[in-house]
């Protein structure tokens, strides 16, 4: 049975009822188009009717507003709340934004009480207290995701923690690594990424509310009760600053641009192992497309949108940078413009978080390719100057020096380091003995790096039980 819907709040034909007898003509279409929010704002719908169940009984407690206005008020605003959450409430452009929606549908169901909710606060305490709130929930959902990509990569890291794999500098074969020690570096990005937006959730919990339009109340308010009652941590201490203040939003865009050039390069070595031409790792049709016109196509397109979407972050980041440089104290209507930024960071990051932990788990690793690319690349070229360093008591330097030429020499011998004779290695220097032979395999240059953080399969398996405890514990 289709769900009826409320009939839109009315409105004079006029005049905008929340500018009073100032305005006693209604204004333009096209300014009525331009000033309205709703569409974008009623998002803070359950944010909005929180803050001001708050304010009534903090207004009831004080005396400001009588026992009965009090109950209404709450009574109305628990059943706007349902009409909303069950689709039966429609929002007017009309009414401006999700603020003046909420109050006019209160008047319609409680009457002159309606009009006692607006006392001792403004629209533009209204909507940062709103917004701080929406914020604080999104960050919370953040993190719950974030923790989960974690979990993916400590998953894998552990299952995968003695797979040897070229390791790279400018996209040169380097160094063996594990392929687990690989994945663990993107836990610990993204564990400082979470505590980014910890430390920008925690600047964000001060309440603006009762801060009215820029210079406080002469009631006699209770901001540290309503604080109490909505989670925030105190008051804002200045009223001017609590109006007009964004850079809580501004924090939240900085740390999603990191955290979304994380997920970026991340998403960008997918989509370079999963190539053919590297073939590390597969990735099942789950997280792959096909092309309309080459059959034999499986694109890794999650992992491309994924390496996309930090341009939206940035982008918005920038936006409201830009918005925010040059206004004066308070409030101006440039603010408005604040929102749609932070909803859609928000949005983006939530998809591309899920879509990352998604192909993390899906994602396998392929031995036999990742075993040929060892060899190439001279890629135990270290250990062999390491071992010089060692053995034969020569400055680091100097031992550089000697393996350049034999690597020179393999190169002209079109063979692995690990493939030259040693007669061929003494021809280079004759400290060189047979015993260098065991440290030029891929496999014993990386049992070897057991340094603190280092890529040895017996670091990479502590390294995953403490990432557990660090980052996954309750």
């Amino acid at each position: 049975m289709a769900k009826k819907k409320q009939p839109a709040p009315k409105t004079a034909p006029s005049a905008n009822p929340m500018w009073g007898g100032h305005y006693a003509a209604g204004p333009a279409a096209i300014m009525a188009e331009i000033n309205a929010s709703v569409d974008i704002d009623k998002r803070l719908y359950a944010q909005d009717i929180r803050a001001s169940q708050a304010h009534a009984a903090m207004l009831a407690a004080q005396g400001i507003l009588s026992a009965k206005d009090g109950k209404a008020i709450a009574k109305g605003l628990r059943e706007i709340l349902r009409e909303i959450e069950s689709g039966t409430f429609q929002f007017s452009k009309a009414l401006e934004d999700v603020h003046m929606n909420i109050e006019a549908r209160l008047r319609e169901k409680i009457g002159e009480a309606a009009g006692r909710l607006h006392t001792a606060r403004s629209r533009n305490d209204q909507v940062a207290t709103d917004f701080r709130l929406w914020l604080r929930d999104e960050l919370d959902a953040l993190d719950v995701g974030l923790r989960d990509l974690q979990s993916a990569l400590i998953d894998k890291a552990e299952q995968h923690a003695s797979l040897t794999m070229p390791g790279f500098t400018h996209l040169q074969p380097a160094q063996p690594i594990t392929f687990g020690h690989h994945l663990l570096a993107y836990v610990e990005m993204i564990g400082r990424d979470r505590a980014r937006l910890v430390d920008a959730r925690n600047r964000a919990n001060e309440m603006p509310l009762g801060a009215a339009a820029l210079a406080g109340t002469s009631f006699p308010i209770d901001r540290h009760r309503v604080a109490k009652e909505l989670g925030f941590v105190k008051p804002m201490a200045n009223s001017l600053d609590a109006v007009s203040a964004r850079d809580f939003a501004l924090e939240f865009l900085a740390a999603a641009t990191i955290l979304g050039t994380h997920l970026s390069r991340l998403a960008e070595e997918i989509t370079i192992w999963v190539s053919p031409s590297f073939g590390f790792i597969k990735l099942s049709e789950a997280f792959t497309t096909g092309s309309s016109i080459m059959p034999q196509k499986r694109n890794p397109d999650a992992a491309e949108l994924v390496r996309a979407k930090v341009g939206r972050l940035l982008g918005a980041f920038t936006a409201l940078t830009v918005i925010m440089k040059g206004l004066p104290l308070a409030y101006a209507k440039d603010m408005q413009e604040d929102k749609e930024q932070v909803f859609d960071a928000a949005d983006t990051l939530r998809l591309s978080i899920a879509a990352m932990a998604g192909m993390v788990r899906d994602m396998q690793p392929q031995p036999v390719a990742l075993e040929e690319a060892l060899k190439h690349g001279f890629i135990t070229a270290t250990d062999l100057a390491d071992w010089l360093v060692r053995a034969a008591n020569i400055p680091f330097r100097d031992a550089h020096h000697i393996t350049g030429k034999a690597v020179l020499l393999a190169e002209q011998k079109s063979c692995r380091l690990d493939e030259l004779s040693l007669r061929d290695m003494q021809s280079v220097d004759k400290r060189i003995t047979k015993d260098v032979f065991g440290v030029l395999s891929p496999d014993s240059a990386v049992n070897s790096r057991k340094s603190l953080g280092g890529t040895a399969p017996g670091m990479v398996k502590v390294a995953t039980k403490q990432a557990r405890k660090t980052y996954l514990k309750s």
